[in-house]
């Protein structure tokens, strides 16, 4: 993914795939596309492991510490340079 959204949530009351799916729904009504790829930090997980991706629906959620904690960086995973729509 080259371009996205962050999209920041500190809600303690909620799990990792309640705010993915928050952000996805704020994506689509302002994009007019449903995400497929989701960065979020590692400590937002039960896992730990950067290697294994989770599932939220269709979104694909991968662990990168690269994305500061409560943030997600949400948008549309290309293949080959070309953007999957």
């Amino acid at each position: 993914m080259n371009v996205g959204m962050l999209w920041f949530d500190n809600d303690t009351k909620s799990d990792l795939l309640t705010k993915v799916s928050r952000a996805a729904s704020y994506y689509q009504n302002k994009y007019g596309k449903q995400p497929n790829i989701c960065f979020v930090h590692p400590s937002m997980a039960q896992t730990k492991s950067e290697d294994q991706a989770i599932k939220a629906g269709k979104i694909e959620i991968r662990l990168t510490k690269s994305v500061r904690p409560h943030h997600f960086w949400i948008g549309i995973q290309s293949l080959n340079g070309v953007a999957v729509t």
